[in-house]
């Protein structure tokens, strides 16, 4: 019986310039924190050796703090890590790898397979990495498995990083590409892919790990590693998806039309909470008195969240004649209210509606202004 850990696509060194810099700085460190939270997993586990099948790094440019902060990181684990580069790190003649090398930042137990050549690990299995060495091929780098030797008696474990054919539509022409069937054509045990970033399986024998900390707005079960469990030659594996990520990362697009799809959203903005990085795409329509609430609801759900992206250029506003109303919105004024509400309906409509907005707070905050004065 041999137990492993599957995992890949940490893209440590990450920059995430959509989010401002507080948000980045944190998404950032997670990527450091989800290895150590690997390492302990795979220390509480007993595992015999974790797999991680590629882009490490998300550069090759990543400074040379990241880059011992990553190695310091997996300490937690005494046992064998087998690392391959991936598109993102390949193993150029000069890359991160080599620096890796030259800072000494390697421990021991660490192997970096930047060749393709089996390793026997500790006795208990055979490897065959596939290491890319450029970052876009389009051969497939698993081909030698089939030919491989490999110690008598032990599992064989493939470790790669591309796409399997089949996957993608066929107008989509994929780099690194991996045959589908892989796994029983070159008598693997299992096949222990990376690129993809959700947890996914191919074939009884072959799947995705994703990447442990999520770093995109896809419904793609990301966020995890994989246990993996083999009684022996021949055995199929059983694999246990693990939660490592920190961060929920969610995408809303909620279609207004009435008032109570505002409360209905307001009242789900008041669920997030520190572990949340929202993308909020608001469409349809609203008057002023629910953009209102609606302003207001985004400026504490971002207060609470670890990070909020609001998208609101779909929304359309329409004032009632409550709301024009209780702007005091009379004569000239009154008029460009109503012509930038018509105006939204044209090519330069996101204009129009900050326009309008921006009118609007205006004409609110001098309202204010006036009923302090006369409470004065």
């Amino acid at each position: 019986m041999i137990s492993l850990l599957h995992t890949a696509d940490w893209q440590i060194g990450r920059v995430f310039s959509q989010f401002e810099p507080d948000d980045a700085a944190a998404l950032f460190e997670a990527r450091f924190k989800a290895v150590e939270r690997l390492a302990a997993v795979a220390a509480e586990r007993k595992v015999d050796a974790v797999l991680v099948a590629g882009d490490v790094f998300d550069l090759q440019t990543v400074s040379d703090k990241t880059i011992r902060r990553m190695f310091n990181a997996m300490q937690g684990f005494a046992g064998p890590w087998l690392l391959i580069p991936g598109n993102h790190d390949s193993a150029l003649s000069e890359s991160v790898w080599s620096r890796a090398q030259r800072l000494g930042a390697i421990a021991p137990n660490v192997v970096c397979c930047l060749e393709p050549s089996p390793h026997t690990v500790a006795g208990k299995f055979t490897l065959l990495p596939a290491p890319l060495t450029q970052r876009h091929t389009y051969g497939d780098l698993t081909e030698w498995f089939a030919a491989a030797p490999g110690a008598e008696g032990l599992p064989r474990i493939g470790l790669a990083h591309g796409c399997v054919q089949g996957i993608l539509s066929e107008d989509i022409d994929s780099a690194n590409p991996i045959a589908a069937g892989r796994a029983a054509q070159a008598r693997l045990d299992y096949l222990a892919l990376g690129d993809w970033h959700g947890t996914r399986q191919i074939d009884g024998r072959t799947w995705y790990a994703g990447t442990p900390e999520t770093d995109r707005f896809r419904a793609n079960d990301s966020g995890q590693a994989l246990l993996v469990g083999i009684a022996g030659i021949g055995a199929e594996p059983v694999v246990e998806p693990v939660r490592i990520g920190q961060f929920d990362w969610q995408q809303w697009e909620p279609r207004l039309t009435v008032p109570s799809d505002i409360d209905e959203l307001v009242h789900k903005m008041e669920q997030i909470g520190g572990g949340d990085v929202l993308q909020l795409r608001a469409q349809g329509t609203c008057d002023l008195a629910g953009h209102n609430r609606l302003r207001a609801a985004l400026d504490a759900a971002r207060a609470r969240a670890r990070a909020l992206v609001w998208e609101g250029e779909a929304l359309r506003l329409e004032p009632t004649e409550d709301d024009i109303q209780a702007l005091h919105a009379d004569g000239f004024v009154g008029e460009a209210l109503q012509a930038l509400r018509e105006q939204q309906g044209d090519a330069d409509a996101e204009l129009a509606r900050d326009a309008l907005l921006t009118l609007a707070r205006i004409l609110g905050a001098q309202q204010g202004s006036s009923n302090a004065g006369a409470g004065a």
